[in-house]
């Protein structure tokens, strides 16, 4: 298959906010072209994104995983979903058994809380605590559904069933197969078992203010509903830090390599191009839509992207953050937006004059307003999210259908 590429840009102001926190409960921040910028991580985004695909109904259930340690009791509740007749300490049982045998991960019990410890010393009951892996386990819907065929097949002595060859490997392949649009997408790491990884189609870098970002710190108090006029001052105090910022956010999905992670596709009816297709699509929707929800309900900072610009290429996946090297000063009595995308509209063409192949790279422009005007010449303009969407994805399938 052709060596596929495709990069998404987008610019997005935020105001006063705190997305993505860091150890100090503080906006998370980066040093960029010498000056303090405001950051958020990739991380925040990509889970935002995954969540996406499920909240906004882009992709099926089926097509989507589950990233979690507690994976051995989910595979028990569809192990007894499919056979009521199993007995959930024995589901349990067996998923564990199971879990164990297909990724190498051992399943452990977690250490006691200090309340569960007082709790058995006072010789109150305790309830038991499932086993969980070690670090969260992404597991896609159909590889479970797999898992959970496989245990009941093998339940009458499960430990003896998978010590077959041929049984270990089928649960072996099984969670090996069949990956989740965002497993294909993210990729999977399980250190117990690097057989098992899952290389990442997608890179999503962190986004960086274009220009430079302080912090600043709102002290805020709290009154006591029930205080009588007597009962003066507040009830509660504290200090929220925050930002604000124009970002400039860029993810890169190699579209051969999406391909390869799903395989033969998740529906046994359709071809390979289709849910490749499918996947891409969600990511662009979901990427360009989705905002990190950190301490939303103080700030409320629903914005979209002003500009978004996406590229298909052969060549290699280019971020266009050095445009920003030098950071963007505000208009006087204006502020970031403008003089951003005229950096952007500027610098583009001139690196893929470089380095580009302007020959089989496709540009889209999707913008809002009268400040990013000057991308208006760079690429093919898309009047909605929707519409860009809907191209990229017809573009892509296009793609993957010339001949290598």
């Amino acid at each position: 298959m052709n060596r596929i590429f495709l990069d998404v840009h987008a610019l997005q102001t935020v105001p006063p906010s705190n997305l993505n926190r860091d150890d100090t409960g503080a906006p998370k921040s980066a040093v960029y072209g010498g000056i303090p910028r405001a950051r958020v991580s990739s991380q925040a985004w990509k889970r935002v994104t995954r969540e996406y695909f499920g909240a906004e109904n882009l992709l099926d259930p089926s097509e989507l995983g589950v990233r979690t340690k507690k994976v051995a009791e989910i595979l028990a509740d569809r192990i007894t979903t499919l056979d009521a007749s199993i007995k959930d300490a024995d589901a349990l049982l067996l998923a564990v058994e199971v879990i164990e045998t297909a990724t190498g991960s051992k399943m452990v019990v977690p250490e006691r809380k200090a309340r569960t410890a007082k709790a058995e010393a006072a010789g109150e009951k305790v309830e038991e605590v499932a086993p969980q892996s070690k670090y969260l386990m992404f597991l896609s819907a159909r590889q479970l559904d797999g898992l959970a065929a496989l245990a009941i097949e093998g339940a009458a002595d499960i430990t003896a069933y998978l010590k077959d060859k041929d049984n270990k490997a089928r649960a072996k392949q099984i969670a090996d197969t069949r990956h989740s649009v965002d497993i294909a997408l993210f990729g999977r790491m399980v250190a117990d078992s690097t057989d098992f990884n899952v290389d990442a189609a997608t890179q999503v870098a962190h986004a960086i203010s274009v220009h430079r970002v302080d912090n600043e710190s709102d002290y805020y108090t709290a009154v006591d509903d029930k205080n009588t006029d007597a009962e003066t001052g507040a009830g509660m105090i504290g200090t929220v830090d925050f930002n604000s910022a124009t970002l400039y956010r860029y993810a890169a999905v190699s579209v051969h390599q999406l391909a390869a992670n799903l395989g033969e596709g998740l529906r046994d009816d359709e071809p390979v191009t289709t849910p490749v297709r499918r996947a891409v699509e969600a990511f662009v929707h979901a990427f360009v839509a989705s905002l990190p929800k950190g301490k939303i309900n103080t700030f409320g900072h629903h914005t979209l992207p002003d500009a978004v610009v996406v590229k298909l290429r052969t060549t290699r996946p280019i971020s266009f953050v050095a445009a920003f090297e030098e950071p963007v000063s505000a208009e006087a009595g204006g502020g970031h937006l403008r003089e951003a995308s005229t950096r952007l509209a500027e610098y583009i063409p001139e690196i893929e004059r470089a380095y580009g192949d302007e020959q089989s790279t496709l540009t889209w422009v999707l913008r809002v307003g009268a400040a990013t005007d000057k991308l208006a010449g760079i690429g093919q303009e898309t009047p909605s999210l929707s519409a860009l969407v809907e191209t990229v994805g017809q573009a892509v399938a296009e793609r993957m259908d010339k001949p290598a």
